[in-house]
């Protein structure tokens, strides 16, 4: 556990022992785009209590709600990131997350036209909303009603 300007950070190895879980298992989440790892310059992935507790969250999500990795990505797909981090018209007519992607928008980054595109994910409004898991279910409830409101 080392802490730099405030915050603390750990290792892989003691992130998968406060969460009893394996090592590969965090790397998993991380190749299968529901979480995003903080690295090193060396490309040694390190964590924050953010982190810990999306880890946590994703775990609960798994063994207490059911859900598989497919699900929870399908879920943060649903996060209205147009709406976390306004972006215009245009941008929104060509964006694949807008346009009913089935990943969450970090995962498509590279195919979107703009102004997100030079951001770090990991630090955007959308992925830092997407890791409280409290919040998670208020914004997935706020979208669902915009759209249903906009429907009628």
């Amino acid at each position: 556990m080392a802490e730099d300007a405030g915050q603390t950070w750990y290792k892989i190895g003691e992130v998968a022992r406060m969460l009893n879980i394996a090592v590969e298992t965090i790397r998993m989440y991380e190749r299968e785009g529901i979480f995003l790892a903080e690295k090193t310059e060396t490309g040694r992935r390190i964590f924050n209590d953010d982190d810990v507790r999306w880890l946590n969250c994703i775990r609960r999500f798994i063994t207490e709600q059911g859900l598989n990795i497919e699900g929870i990505r399908r879920m943060l797909a649903l996060m209205p990131c147009w709406e976390l981090r306004p972006c215009t018209t245009a941008e929104r007519d060509i964006c694949p997350a807008f346009q009913g992607a089935m990943v969450p928008c970090w995962m498509i980054k590279a195919e979107t036209a703009g102004s997100c595109q030079s951001d770090n994910c990991r630090t955007c409004h959308v992925y830092l909303n997407a890791i409280k898991c409290e919040n998670l279910k208020s914004l997935l409830f706020h979208f669902n009603q915009s759209e249903n409101q906009s429907v009628r």
